[in-house]
């Protein structure tokens, strides 16, 4: 990092919608040649920040200077001609438009993406190919946003839905950037690659920077502090992990899944989960998970196996089958779950009225006493209750969540749960999974975060090539085992039940 006039500077920016406030004041210094990490709680205004520096939306009050000389961005092109390119949380390629096709809405020359691409190890990409039949949209976002050259990268939240693997290839393009002398601010939930990646960060709280630290010299215990404050960092960065099962709990399995596939990614995949117990499942992109939380949630059929739920086969056609067995799923895009343009309680309290049974009256006393027994449970944020977009990421998967304990269930099926909020609202949810399991329910979660594991789960499974190759109690199962797992390079399967 160079020692000279910040390449981006920002001073008392705010901005507020109705009556909340997304940023107070923020004031932000990001130098040539820096990677820069911008960390927060959910809600705290990191990508508000981000959508005011890339001309998304206009700051109500501040002022920005890039090199010296004060902007105020018109629009996203505005701000990509001046330098600075984001990479935003939501794939930024138009599905239905192939991937030339996308390239042409931003003028991006096909050549200079081609490059970037075989950078990252993406050579197969056909750009006469959809975009949305392609995994791995974000690394395709980055290299279009390489492909321009810019002098500062945007990248929020980049490797929240990235396995380890490609979310080093990320890391790989950002050291390069930052030796061609371009710099780059990152935001991220991980603050291991806060740590990894970084020179300095800038901690964001309710809305203002409360401090800024170089990554050498912090830890992440005072990373956390400035994030959530001294007492809730406490909480959250004490070591624990979860008391091993020692015994099964009486009557019938939750969920027994035998020989499974769909004749294609998933293989052969049997398990089984008891009554109270949180069952842990990892494994690379692209492994056969996506496939087989789409079959036992009913989205998808399988080709050969069986799967039975409480005693009781189940042949679903179709995700309702699912739930009246009492199988929920929480997919990891929030917004495959929610309703954005409705209010926090007409979210919550759609499973009270989804079977036509239910049908009739509006049992509103009811309604409002299990919404705001759930927004409880997990501290829902309801400021911005009036439509459920305006809500933070965080905030926006408590309702995802919340909405089953509205509803009911029996097993929830949770697949990366986690991904993309911050450790405060990670611990709430890991807490409300092992209260869960105390009541007697069962989860089935699906993580990217190895960590999180023996922080959440009685047990974890590895999946590999469609294939459950490794099964070790949770607190046993260290990231390094985890990872020779993932990539087929040890057989740990036992009996660890």
């Amino acid at each position: 990092m160079t020692n000279s006039e910040p390449l981006l500077r920002a001073r008392g920016v705010a901005k507020r919608y109705g009556s909340v406030v997304a940023l107070r004041s923020v004031d932000l210094a990001v130098a040539p040649g820096e990677i820069h990490a911008l960390v927060g709680a959910n809600g705290a205004g990191k990508s508000t920040l981000v959508r005011i520096l890339s001309g998304v939306i206009r700051p109500d009050a501040g002022e920005v200077e890039v090199a010296g000389k004060a902007v105020r961005f018109r629009s996203p092109a505005h701000a990509r001609d001046t330098g600075l390119a984001p990479v935003f949380q939501d794939p930024a390629f138009a599905p239905d438009l192939t991937v030339a096709e996308n390239l042409r809405l931003t003028t991006t020359d096909a050549g200079a993406f081609r490059r970037q691409l075989a950078a990252l190890g993406l050579d197969d990409v056909e750009l006469a190919e959809a975009a949305g039949m392609l995994p791995l949209l974000r690394m395709l976002d980055l290299a279009r946003v390489l492909a321009h050259d810019p002098a500062l990268l945007l990248l929020d939240e980049i490797t929240a839905a990235l396995p380890a693997d490609y979310a080093e290839r990320v890391f790989e393009a950002i050291r390069r950037a930052r030796d061609e002398g371009r710099s780059v601010l990152f935001i991220s939930h991980r603050l291991l690659e806060v740590q990894e990646v970084c020179d300095r960060v800038t901690v964001l709280r309710d809305g203002s920077n409360v401090d800024t630290l170089n990554t050498a010299d912090g830890s992440e215990q005072r990373i956390v502090a400035a994030m959530l404050g001294e007492r809730a960092a406490l909480a959250v960065t004490e070591p624990r992990k979860v008391a091993p099962r020692t015994h099964r709990e009486p009557g019938e399995p939750a969920l027994v899944v035998r020989g499974v596939s769909d004749g294609r990614r998933v293989r052969d995949v049997s398990l089984t989960l008891a009554p109270g117990e949180v069952l842990g499942i990892t494994g690379l992109e692209g492994q056969g998970q996506d496939e087989l939380f789409a079959i036992l949630a009913g989205d998808r059929k399988a080709a050969g196996g069986e799967i039975v739920v409480n005693g009781e086969p189940l042949a679903a056609r179709h995700p309702h089958d699912a739930i009246t067995h009492g199988l929920t799923l929480v997919p990891s895009d929030r917004w495959q779950a929610l309703l954005p343009q409705r209010s926090v309680r007409e979210n919550l309290a759609v499973p009270l009225y989804n079977a036509p049974g239910r049908w009739g009256w509006i049992h509103a006393d009811r309604e409002l006493h299990q919404v705001a027994d759930a927004i409880a449970r997990l501290s829902i944020d309801t400021r911005a209750q009036a439509q459920a977009k305006r809500l933070s990421g965080g905030n926006q998967q408590k309702v995802a969540i919340g909405r089953w304990l509205v509803g009911g269930f029996t097993t929830l099926l949770c697949f990366d749960p986690t991904r993309g909020i911050d450790v405060g609202t990670k611990h709430q949810i890991y807490d409300l999974f092992r209260e869960l399991a105390a009541a007697g329910k069962s989860v089935l979660m699906f993580t990217s975060e190895l960590r999180e594991v023996p922080l959440a789960c009685d047990r974890v499974l590895v999946l590999y090539d469609g294939r459950i190759v490794a099964e070790l109690p949770a607190a046993d199962a260290d990231e390094a085992t985890l990872l020779s797992s993932a990539h087929g390079l040890a057989d740990t399967l036992t009996e660890s039940r």
